[in-house]
């Protein structure tokens, strides 16, 4: 290859965002000499190089605005530590067919249990499978809606919102809401219902939902209907790992 033709190509595969391209160049050109291989089979290999390159880092992308607050995956749970029927429900949402068909999941039980574990494994599987994801907790994502409320992007939230193929929505019932602040978080969440996949983690039982919302029952009721539509109840009451680890740990020392 001419020094010409390799300087237009170099800048070319720039101007086009090509950076695999160009870093495979050299050594598939000898390899297609040496192999006297069709100059078909080189163009298909450097793009086969990068389409991959993109993939592994549109899926690193995808982790990183998910805003996950720590990789745990579902590999690392310990299954037998887990409640019955989160083992027996996981294998099932682990198709992440629940995403495919706008369903939720309500992770609901004692603290300690593998909730948020279990949602951000389910989380990230998604990420890698292509899907766009978003963590947040209840607390966090309200405090956005009041703000942009405030100053008048309510809607551009809004649409992001509604975009993400899956919303993990963690620590419900740890604060409660006034009127105003539960209004909005049910018409934003009500924005997915039947569409979007939301996975929601709490450790209140669905009777106690109505203290959070400030004895609001109809908005409560309004919003379990939403939220538990054809979704996929998992109850996570059961023992809890840091209690366990804490046990362990002030055995260890005696």
């Amino acid at each position: 290859m001419s020094n010409e033709i390799y300087r237009q190509i170099n800048q070319i595969s720039m101007e086009l965002r090509l950076p695999a391209f160009r870093n495979d160049l050299d050594a598939l050109v000898a390899k297609a000499t040496k192999t006297n291989a069709p100059y078909e089979q080189l163009i298909l290999e450097l793009l086969q190089t990068e389409l991959e390159t993109r993939l592994i880092n549109r899926k690193k992308a995808q982790l990183r605005i998910a805003g996950f607050p720590q990789l745990k995956h579902l590999q690392d749970l310990v299954r037998t530590e887990l409640p019955a029927d989160a083992v027996e429900k996981l294998p099932v949402l682990e198709t992440l067919d629940f995403i495919k068909s706008g369903q939720n999941v309500i992770l609901g039980g004692s603290p300690g249990t593998g909730k948020t574990h279990i949602a951000i494994g389910l989380g990230i599987k998604a990420c890698q499978a292509g899907h766009t994801v978003l963590f947040t907790t209840v607390s966090r994502l309200l405090t956005q809606i009041r703000e942009s409320h405030s100053s008048r992007t309510l809607r551009s939230l809004e649409m992001k919102f509604e975009k993400y193929d899956l919303v993990i929505c963690d620590e419900f019932g740890y604060i409660s809401f006034d009127k105003a602040g539960a209004e909005m978080l049910f018409n934003h969440l009500s924005l997915r219902t039947g569409i979007r996949s939301t996975i929601m983690t709490s450790n209140l039982a669905f009777e106690k939902w109505n203290d959070v919302f400030g004895n609001d029952t109809v908005l409560t009721a309004a919003l379990l209907d939403r939220l538990t539509h054809k979704a996929h109840l998992v109850n996570m009451n059961g023992k809890s790992f840091r209690m366990k680890e804490t046990r362990k740990m002030q055995q260890t020392k005696k």
